[in-house]
């Protein structure tokens, strides 16, 4: 069965499938004729093979809330999720960013953690950090998917900034699969454009490269992807996604 459902995802390079599979975070479901399937995880979900309308439909009773992201393979489910939510699901474009072994310039991205003024102070995301993240609305998604911090210290991986004991910024593990992390990044609004993010991803990328693990990332808008490939990323491709309020 296991590799059936692989061999339905295909080579959809994507790291929320990849762990779904592996067994690490998240589920995967399958159609009744078992020619379609759906990876979830956090607020994405990926469906893939033959085109199910019960499988759109379908809820998982661990998913609780009302938003996600559904992510069609092909044309004939994004037209499948377009006619079941109508009005309900908005059209969004997202960027792959790609794969690559040996891309990072680790010299460079030392000195971009060493030029962090000295009044922003950058830690370690522990179980201090990991409480600030939960407290902070606006960082939630650091963590919101480690329900306390034993879980995410034996999953996740991530850095924060803070100034005069505040959290401003961080990036840190929004999944993990066996061979590294999918990064999520955020700076607290008053603080961007401040260089923030950039020394954040930086150090993670770092501590990922000493641990052996890959820092995967997938970016929600343009300003992401200059982030990315300002870090040493490559742009892969443009997909489309829905994002479904009233799941």
């Amino acid at each position: 069965m296991k590799e059936k459902v692989k061999d339905i995802f295909g080579n959809w390079n994507e790291t929320i499938i990849w762990t779904c599979l592996q067994g690490v975070m998240g589920e995967i479901h399958t159609s009744a004729t078992e020619d379609a399937a759906m990876a979830i995880l956090g607020d994405f979900a990926f469906y893939a093979r033959k085109p199910n309308k019960e499988l759109v439909n379908f809820k998982p009773e661990s998913f609780k809330q009302d938003f996600i992201i559904m992510v069609p393979q092909n044309n004939e489910w994004a037209e499948l999720i377009e006619k079941c939510y109508g009005d309900k699901a908005k059209k969004v474009t997202r960027y792959a960013i790609k794969k690559e072994e040996d891309i990072f310039d680790v010299c460079k991205l030392e000195q971009v953690v060493t030029e962090l003024p000295k009044d922003y102070e950058l830690r370690m995301l522990e179980e201090k950090e990991f409480d600030l993240c939960k407290s902070n609305r606006w960082a939630n998604d650091l963590v919101s998917l480690f329900s306390d911090y034993d879980s995410y210290k034996k999953l996740g991986l991530g850095v924060v900034v803070l100034k005069n004991g505040e959290l401003v910024s961080g990036a840190s593990s929004y999944s993990r699969y066996r061979e590294g992390i999918d990064i999520e990044i955020d700076t607290r609004e008053d603080y961007r454009r401040k260089g923030l993010a950039y020394a954040c991803g930086a150090k993670l990328i770092l501590e990922c490269l000493k641990k052996g693990l890959y820092p995967s990332w997938d970016a929600q808008n343009k300003w992401s992807v200059k982030l990315a490939e300002k870090l040493g990323y490559h742009f892969s491709h443009e997909y489309t996604a829905y994002e479904i309020l009233g799941f």
